[in-house]
């Protein structure tokens, strides 16, 4: 198959339109051809090409910060001479004098699936100033690893932050040019948006099932997304970063386990069986131990749990992992109605609200994680509405059936 790039790279005629324009590129580390040439380097061998500025989301463009809240500096890239531009340092909107620095910029951005992503808000951010500032995009696509499938709470108004671009639901199931699309139609945007689309892209077959398994590369679109299976499991194992529970950051698996030093897994998982076993299909469930290096709970061993879909056990359309950490969560509530699990720290430039809230896109979760008379029936019967509500809006945005 071909990713988006690919295709510019290789069809003339799809660079047509920006012969003579100044082009800017908003790339990370996973932004690489087939050939894994990173884009930057490969569009600016191309002699139709000119291109005048870049930019960098979160993490950086290159990929030089581990954590949230780091931010990355303005620089010149040495190469080509040109303007590298951070859209998570000091601003995280483009400002006037970025937005003077290209006529087209080119979006090449590896997305995880998942609401939380930050890529998500900086393509929307970028659409509204191409809308303020008379700039064009031309988004090239790229795989949503997690699939097609749609799972979680939507965010509900007056929660949209830098972890929540729009009332999508958790886990969204649509592609970077596809979410450009309904960026563009739900903010009534005035802006030359092109897609240029993917060939070939299977989301519903196995075993990739949105991943090009064994055609492809992974390159880390940030430090702690380092497979496939993180990628399935995140749209679950982020709420972890609102707890005080490690989500495994430290450790090789980051964002596939959960734990704590006074964590009694076993017990937490015979309470899950209990409760829901229906949110608990569709992956095998492991008690283990790990020592972050770094993060949460730093050199101290803790018990816990390993998500595994990685192996013949996974079913893509059963796999749940939004209400399986819910479910973790509840379980843990109920046994322990003292645990100290909601964690509160500025969490993305939030400072008044509880990061679990923030991530959530909503009070709905905790809450309902916190009351002792509310039932999975009572969390499935909002979360089904908005899930329904969400798969009948995102149709009409889908370039691939």
């Amino acid at each position: 198959m071909k990713f988006g790039i690919d295709r510019l790279l290789q069809e003339p005629m799809l660079r047509k339109s920006l012969k003579g324009k100044r082009v800017a590129l908003l790339a990370h580390p996973a932004s690489v051809t087939e050939q894994l040439t990173h884009s930057m380097d490969a569009l600016a061998g191309l002699p139709d090409i000119q291109l005048s500025a870049a930019f960098g989301p979160q993490h950086g463009l290159r990929g030089d910060k581990q954590d949230n809240m780091m931010e990355s500096a303005d620089f010149n890239d040495p190469e080509l001479g040109i303007p590298v531009f951070s859209l998570y340092g000091e601003v995280r909107r483009p400002t006037p004098a970025m937005m003077d620095s290209f006529d087209v910029l080119l979006v090449d951005l590896q997305d995880l699936g998942c609401r939380i992503y930050t890529f998500i808000t900086t393509l929307r951010y970028v659409l509204e100033a191409a809308a303020q500032y008379g700039k064009r995009v031309m988004v090239l696509d790229r795989p949503n690893p997690a699939g097609r499938p749609v799972e979680g709470l939507s965010l509900r108004p007056g929660w949209e932050s830098f972890v929540g671009a729009g009332a999508l639901p958790m886990r969204h199931g649509l592609t970077m040019a596809e979410l450009a699309q309904w960026f563009v139609q739900k903010l009534n945007l005035d802006v030359e948006c092109d897609v240029v689309t993917m060939e070939g892209w299977a989301p519903t077959t196995g075993p990739g099932y949105g991943w090009p398994m064994n055609q492809r590369s992974w390159i880390n679109p940030s430090p702690n997304a380092p497979n496939l299976w993180m990628a399935r499991c995140y749209a679950g194992t982020v709420l972890l970063e609102g707890t005080t529970l490690s989500e495994g950051r430290g450790t090789t698996r980051p964002l596939e386990l959960f734990g704590a030093p006074d964590l009694e897994p076993r017990k937490l998982l015979s309470e899950m069986q209990n409760l829901a076993p229906q949110w608990l299909e569709g992956c095998r469930l492991r008690e283990c131990w790990f020592e972050p290096t770094f993060h949460k709970h730093a050199e101290k061993l803790c018990a816990g749990v390993q998500i595994h879909v990685e192996d013949g056990a996974y079913e893509h359309a059963r796999f749940k992992p939004w209400r399986l950490m819910a479910l973790a969560f509840k379980a843990l509530r109920r046994q322990r109605p003292d645990y100290e699990l909601w964690r509160d720290f500025p969490y993305e430039y939030e400072l008044d609200r509880l990061a679990i809230d923030v991530i959530n896109g909503s009070e709905l979760l905790r809450q309902w994680v916190d009351d002792p008379e509310a039932t999975p029936a009572d969390l499935e019967a909002i979360t089904a509405a908005d899930e329904a509500a969400w798969l009948a809006e995102s149709q009409a945005m889908m370039l691939y059936r």
